[in-house]
């Protein structure tokens, strides 16, 4: 049976170009075992899509996405190092096990993924209210805003979370 015409562009474009992705990124990460996997998840990510026939710049294409990973590596990598931060800073009593320390990565970030997405003055007003623990009116007060205005950010901050946390 023949391949469907989707996964025949994704193998052309993989066949004619993902040395030259995983040059690129080794160039970039300066790491070959790095520049791998994200060249695997590029490819990945492509043929989960639909549309491989239509791509007309395939190294273009390649490259913003193996960005959009390199950027999301990197934000991992950060969330991790503020959590193991944390996590030592805790009275040694505190054990998680590997499974709790893997979701609740997981967990943060894509809280930060969805927080990301949001502009300067939602973020700092979730941040306020689930951080800081803040009452919506005290936020207004300190940043010189209507009680309105915190929580429609708010809802919004929480939506964005949500919709995150339910693709994970």
């Amino acid at each position: 049976m023949p391949l469907p015409p989707h996964t025949v562009s994704v193998q052309h474009i993989y066949e004619q170009h993902h040395s030259w992705l995983q040059g690129w990124l080794k160039a970039r990460l300066h790491n070959a075992c790095d520049a791998a996997d994200v060249a695997h998840d590029t490819f990945v990510r492509i043929l989960g899509g639909r549309n491989a026939a239509q791509i007309l710049e395939p190294r273009d294409y390649l490259a913003t996405i193996a960005r959009g990973l390199v950027i999301d590596r990197y934000r991992r990598h950060a969330v991790e190092q503020a959590y193991r931060q944390t996590m030592a800073e805790r009275p040694q009593a505190t054990a998680i096990s590997e499974e709790d320390r893997a979701i609740i990565i997981e967990t943060l970030v894509a809280v930060d993924k969805a927080l990301s997405g949001l502009g300067e003055r939602a973020r700092r007003i979730f941040m306020l209210s689930q951080i800081e623990g803040l009452t919506y009116q005290q936020i207004a007060d300190q940043l010189q805003v209507s009680l309105t205005t915190v929580k429609k950010h708010m809802i919004r901050a929480l939506t964005e979370c949500t919709l995150i946390m339910a693709g994970l």
